[in-house]
């Protein structure tokens, strides 16, 4: 059988302030810039991933434009879930930069806590058993 589907690639994250999400994203996450570019018009995405060498990367757009443009769009935030091989370490990092973090809890599947980014948006992080 062929799939024709094959992997997931990048997310659209549309946010509200694209200097304030990439360096979030940077500064506090730790992820790396791996494009950008501009479309003209204002238009401007930003390719951020937690590697260089990242299987799906997350790509960020200014929501105020992107509603004008096609109104008809979904411009909600997803429920992301990220996978750490150190999710004890991570949360200590993220509640030193100030990040607001959920509680760290302990499940069958393995270690979880969620956080927020600077706009409100929640997302989790799974150590897995």
């Amino acid at each position: 059988m062929v799939y024709i589907i094959q992997k997931l690639g990048q997310v659209m994250l549309y946010v509200n302030d694209q200097a304030g999400a990439v360096s979030f994203w940077t500064e506090k996450a730790g992820f790396v810039v791996i494009a950008e570019e501009d479309h003209g018009q204002g238009m401007r995405s930003i390719e951020i991933a937690p590697a260089a060498q990242s299987a799906t990367t997350l790509v960020l757009h200014n929501k105020e434009l992107v509603a004008k443009m096609s109104p008809e769009l979904n411009l909600g935030t997803p429920s992301l879930m990220f996978f750490a091989d150190d999710v004890e370490r991570l949360y200590a990092e993220f509640t030193e930069k100030g990040i607001t973090v959920g509680e760290l809890v302990d499940l069958p599947m393995g270690k979880v806590f969620n956080f927020a980014d600077d706009e409100g948006n929640y997302f989790a992080v799974l150590e897995k058993n």
